[in-house]
């Protein structure tokens, strides 16, 4: 089996690689510390049990490192490792495709119960509101993404919502930063996503 572990941080990297090493799997570990370095590797060999994959990262900030693997490599079973373990974000990651998520704070034994389930095939998700997980958006922003979807353009979706165009603009700026996308394209690609 084979792991790609994808952090900036390489003490945080190390620890991690220690810990799944240490779980009784025969696992072959690989470290990255960019999204590039990821998309060389895989490029090579595209064959990977599990991508554990940090949000930040000196090339790709928030949610958008998660979209390029997936965009690139639909099949590939990528979980989020992060710091940021807010509810929102889990949800977000979690409509945005990913296997799981685990936070940086995780002692050793929920990490080590997180990898094994992660390459049995399981997902791995700390608990969040059911609601939440749905959409982890306003009632406005999820109507403007749901528009987004149906192909609307911002005149559209402004007359249908009964807003003017600059408030969908306004919106839609705040549900790119949500979903760390930053075109229209990966926000529509990541709308699919959820609605699939």
């Amino acid at each position: 089996m084979r792991v790609l572990l994808i952090d900036d941080h390489p003490l945080f990297r190390q620890a991690l690689a220690a810990t799944i090493s240490q779980i009784g799997v025969d696992v072959h570990i690989e470290q990255c510390d960019t999204l590039a370095a990821l998309r060389e590797r895989l490029a090579c060999d595209a064959v990977a049990t599990l991508v554990l994959l940090d949000l930040n990262l000196p090339d790709s900030a928030g949610i958008g490192g998660l979209l390029a693997i997936k965009a690139h490599y639909p099949q590939l079973e990528v979980a989020i490792v992060s710091a940021i373990d807010d509810p929102e974000t889990v949800a977000t990651a979690q409509a945005c495709g990913a296997a799981g998520f685990i936070s940086k704070a995780a002692g050793i034994e929920q990490l080590s119960a997180a990898v094994l389930a992660l390459i049995g095939g399981e997902t791995w998700f700390p608990d969040v509101d059911p609601e939440e997980a749905r959409n982890g958006l306003t009632h406005t922003q999820a109507r403007i993404l749901d528009g987004v979807h149906r192909g609307l353009m911002n005149k559209q979706i402004a007359y249908e919502l009964g807003l003017s165009e600059a408030t969908v603009k306004y919106h839609l700026t705040g549900l790119f930063r949500k979903m760390g996308v930053q075109t229209r394209a990966q926000l529509l690609a990541l709308a699919r996503d959820r609605s699939g």
